[in-house]
């Protein structure tokens, strides 16, 4: 006699293939790995707009953009930022949207316009860092 089976899928759900897809737990833990990443991040470019980036002094803000790291940072923050927008939305579609058609063509949408600013954000921030501030003056 055999105890009882420790898969509780019934036989039919065992033949069509229907369980879990096993993708739920990556994009679980890169959500939670961003929310862990923007804490540093957004305490840092705080300190930073509040130091020089309200500064009326525009080579003072160019200046600050020049420096490696501080484009280094801001390009993580940019990438941790739009990455968790991204995983945040897709799970909103996912969880509210019914119709396949629609959530299909939000989801699409919505990793498109986050693909899209992300790119235009980090070109801005090396556009900053490579402008040739010496030049200017």
């Amino acid at each position: 006699m055999t105890g009882p089976s420790p898969d509780l899928r019934s036989k039919l759900k065992k033949v069509k293939g229907l369980g879990s897809a096993h993708h739920g737990v990556s994009h679980w833990w890169l959500q939670r790995v961003t929310a862990l990443a923007l804490v540093p991040l957004s305490l840092w470019f705080t300190a930073a707009l509040v130091t020089v980036m309200l500064s009326p002094n525009v080579l003072k803000v160019a200046t600050w953009f020049a420096s490696p790291v501080n484009a280094v940072m801001m390009v993580m923050l940019l990438v941790a930022a739009f990455t968790h927008a991204r995983l945040g939305v897709q799970v909103v579609i996912e969880d509210y949207i019914k119709s396949p058609a629609t959530k299909y063509g939000l989801l699409l949408a919505s990793s498109f316009i986050c693909y899209v600013f992300a790119a235009l954000s980090i070109l801005a921030v090396l556009k900053l860092h490579f402008l040739d501030v010496g030049s200017s003056v």
